[in-house]
């Protein structure tokens, strides 16, 4: 991946998938490009792009969303990373990387990585509200999820950026 054209395009909300996004930049070529998903150039100029993305209502935030549809059918070498609140192993976080890799179809995804994020308070508010009127069947505040909430407020951290950088990193090897 030496002489190939790379980017890494980023969406985030909190700061979480930008720091990820940081070290997945760190593994690649230099002279890398690194932009928030808002500034991205039309991926036609690259060989190669990272899509990093925050979780969102059990999928890939919005505003990635609008990029991979411009990435999706090009034929061309994508990584995936992302961000989200709960567990990455878990059918949640399995959901929203099959979500991430259904919406680059018809690129190679030569890698993928998930880690937990801190959930943005005013997400954490909202879901407080909801159970306040009686929507407790949505996200119920159960002692699991109180732990969930808690582990995630230590994410990401330097362990998660060491395995981010792994990922790609090991990619490249490859």
């Amino acid at each position: 991946m030496k002489d190939i054209r790379c980017a890494v395009v980023y969406s985030s909300r909190t700061g979480n998938t930008k720091k990820v996004a940081e070290a997945v930049v760190q593994a690649l070529p230099e002279g890398t490009a690194l932009y928030p998903v808002e500034e991205a150039p039309a991926p036609d100029g690259f060989d190669f792009l990272a899509l990093g993305f925050w979780a969102d209502k059990g999928g890939v935030d919005g505003a990635m969303q609008k990029y991979m549809a411009q990435v999706a059918g090009r034929d061309m070498m994508v990584g995936l990373f992302g961000t989200m609140g709960a567990s990455p192993e878990s059918e949640h976080g399995r959901a929203i990387m099959a979500d991430a890799r259904n919406r680059v179809a018809g690129n190679t995804v030569l890698c993928d990585f998930l880690c937990m994020g801190k959930i943005d308070p005013k997400v954490l508010k909202m879901m407080e509200a909801m159970r306040a009127k009686g929507s407790d069947n949505i996200h119920p505040m159960t002692p699991e999820r109180a732990a969930s909430i808690a582990e995630a407020e230590k994410h990401p951290n330097e362990a998660d950026m060491v395995a981010a950088r792994e990922c790609f990193a090991g990619m490249i090897k490859k």
